[in-house]
């Protein structure tokens, strides 16, 4: 793993490295989740860590899958990528456990919310996420999001600071994005899948799904409403300029990501006025799996210098 650059917006500095390199963190086989290869999600309505009980309000949107740490612990929100699920993260949320009071976020049309219409924007996802995070906005907190987590994120921080104290702007620490080009990079010649074998075999080209699952008709039909929603929402999505974040932004990437690698990562500098930091791993869109116990240890020293809380980073 290279942590290649730390700072105000455009400062280098070599020779930073989050602890820890190449570490196994992986869920136990067998138990994937679609479009990546974290815990499996339950059948719709059944059971399985995304039953798990909300947090105030129980609203459908949050989950926490462990108790928060003793004190006042800061608060992480982990938004899923396209056609991920909150179960995903559930291998985070145990890895910090002891040290935040870790929040999962669950979009419609998937799991225990498969019977609810996909949102068909970036935008209605970030207004529903923004709602079901209000009761939680007395407590510091870091926004971390994968891939269409990390646009949505980005969206979300946005939005609360443009919205003022009410909205979340005196609580929100920082932002940690991952696997995700900057918004600023838009290319208009980029093809999108355009029909559902196009979608199943660009899913499959992330190398973060089984491909016997990918072959299971049964598997196919759970998993397409939420991608063609999302893929639908990350299509349509272009960056409006605004006021730079004023909360310092941290990128996560997989080095060998073909769309979102250390190149296309390092112009979310341009973003925030504030500190400003990139981390490259080995691997992939899903380099996150392979590295999970060394992501964990960035995201956590991400947090302690974003003033979110003080202590030691886990393993260290």
């Amino acid at each position: 793993m290279t942590a290649a650059h730390t700072g105000v917006p455009g400062q280098h500095v070599p020779g930073q490295h989050v602890p820890g390199q190449h570490v196994s963190g992986q869920a136990p086989a067998g138990n994937r989740a679609p479009g990546s290869q974290g815990p499996a999600p339950s059948a719709p309505g059944g059971a399985g860590p995304a039953r798990s009980a909300p947090g105030p309000g129980a609203d459908p949107w949050i989950r926490r899958f462990h108790p928060a740490p003793p004190g006042p612990a800061p608060r992480l929100v982990l938004l899923p990528h396209a056609a991920g699920n909150a179960s995903f993260y559930f291998p985070f949320s145990r890895d910090l456990a002891s040290y935040a009071e870790v929040l999962t976020v669950q979009y419609p049309g998937r799991q225990d919310r498969f019977a609810e219409p996909v949102p068909g924007s970036l935008e209605a996802m970030v207004e529903g996420v923004h709602q079901a995070l209000r009761p939680w906005l007395d407590r510091p907190l870091v926004l971390f999001g994968h891939s269409m987590g990390a646009m949505i994120a980005f969206e979300l921080a946005r939005r609360m600071q443009a919205g003022g104290p009410e909205d979340g702007s005196d609580v929100l620490r920082g932002l940690i994005v991952s696997g995700r080009p900057s918004p600023l990079i838009h290319r208009e010649d980029e093809a999108y899948p355009r029909d559902d074998e196009e979608l199943l075999a660009h899913l499959g080209a992330l190398a973060g799904t089984d491909p016997l699952l990918l072959a299971d008709e049964d598997f196919r039909e759970l998993i397409l409403p939420s991608l063609r929603g999302d893929y639908r929402a990350v299509e349509s999505y272009r960056y409006e300029p605004g006021p730079a974040l004023r909360v310092p932004v941290s990128v996560l990437c997989g080095e060998q990501d073909p769309r979102a690698g250390v190149a296309e990562s390092m112009a979310w500098r341009d973003l925030t006025a504030e500190a400003f930091t990139c981390r490259g791993f080995p691997g992939g869109h899903f380099y996150l799996v392979d590295h999970a116990d060394a992501v964990v240890r960035a995201i956590a020293e991400d947090m302690v210098a974003f003033g979110a809380c003080a202590g030691s980073v886990p393993g260290r």
